[in-house]
């Protein structure tokens, strides 16, 4: 341990993963335990408001240890990191850059709501209204393998509030999600096939940072991924937080040849691009959710819109852990 830091640190990374699941669990065997003694008590004195405060827990801990379950299949090998997460408007000028900015809003919602930390990474705005771009990072606990299944293309239907006429639009946008990689996973990549570009910041920034070239934009030439990050106050951190980006970027594009073979004889999934979108969001003219992978739909879209994506979350993940074991 002493000798070999890098070790250490990966070994008491997955200490802490495992006392993080085996806490969750007596956590919740303990509250188990708590209420079926609570329970006994409040039948023996009759006491019917104790009891009906006994199964609204017992309905919540239900609930916590179904998520649980799912959670406990969270074991790739990177599914414990943070996640970097993308958001790209399709084409439609305004309309989709406003598309882009409500499912930025959501999934920031959604990491709210489960206590994980959202950091901008960069933000593009767009001309008139939303936003063309963005990257956060979402520190927490199991964010990438939550997460990953999002990544895709998203189509809203809804009566524009950009059009005079009360006319109904059908916009894109496309989600990307990477894991944040760690130090001791090493992700070899050669300078001569990176091209770094400078230039300055857009946005509110601070002092200096819309005054220099402190934006920074890399591009691996032989893969054609592009990062950028412009919202450090120094190019140096700016640069460092792009390389690390590259890093994940380029570590998702081996993990994704390395299913390849495997995802060809699925169909389950779908391809990521244009005209494959994952999930369908109607606002009118009925109200519906519908994920095209897994089927599952709600009417419920002001929630989904709110964060409440774990519906979509769970069926994906329990939907890919099937194909597997069925493969």
């Amino acid at each position: 341990m002493w000798n070999d830091p890098a070790a250490a640190k990966k070994l008491m990374s997955e200490k802490n993963n495992l006392d993080f699941n085996l806490g969750n669990f007596e956590r919740m065997q303990r509250s188990l335990n708590d209420l079926l003694e609570l329970s006994e008590l409040a039948e023996a004195e009759g006491d019917e408001s104790v009891i009906t405060d006994v199964i609204n827990q017992l309905t919540s801990l239900q609930a916590e240890v179904k998520h649980g379950e799912l959670e406990a299949l969270l074991s790739g090998e990177v599914d414990a990191n943070d996640a970097y997460l993308e958001v790209h408007a399709g084409s439609g000028g305004t309309e989709a850059q406003d598309w882009a900015e409500m499912l930025l809003r959501m999934y920031c919602r959604w990491a709210e709501a489960h206590k994980y930390k959202v950091e901008y990474i960069e933000e593009t705005e767009g001309e008139v209204a939303g936003i063309k771009s963005v990257t956060i990072k979402i520190c927490g606990h199991n964010a990438y393998g939550w997460l990953k299944s999002e990544s895709g293309v998203h189509r809203l239907v809804r009566i524009s509030p950009f059009d005079s006429n009360a006319r109904r639009h059908t916009s894109f946008a496309s989600v990307g999600v990477y894991p944040v990689i760690d130090d001791e996973i090493e992700i070899n990549i050669n300078e001569a096939d990176c091209r770094v570009d400078t230039y300055r910041a857009s946005g509110a920034g601070g002092q200096h940072i819309n005054k220099t070239d402190s934006a920074v934009r890399i591009t691996h030439i032989p893969t054609g991924i592009v990062v950028q990050c412009q919202n450090q106050r120094s190019q140096f951190q700016n640069r460092e937080a792009a390389w690390n980006m590259l890093k994940a970027r380029l570590y998702e594009l081996e993990l994704k040849k390395r299913e390849a073979a495997a995802e060809e004889q699925r169909d389950s999934l779908s391809d990521i691009g244009w005209g494959h979108q994952i999930r369908s969001y109607v606002l009118q003219p009925y109200k519906m959710v519908k994920d095209l992978r897994t089927g599952v739909e709600t009417s419920d879209c002001k929630a989904v819109l709110d964060g409440d994506i774990d519906l979509f979350l769970a069926a994906a993940l329990a939907d890919k852990v099937g194909n597997e074991a069925h493969a």
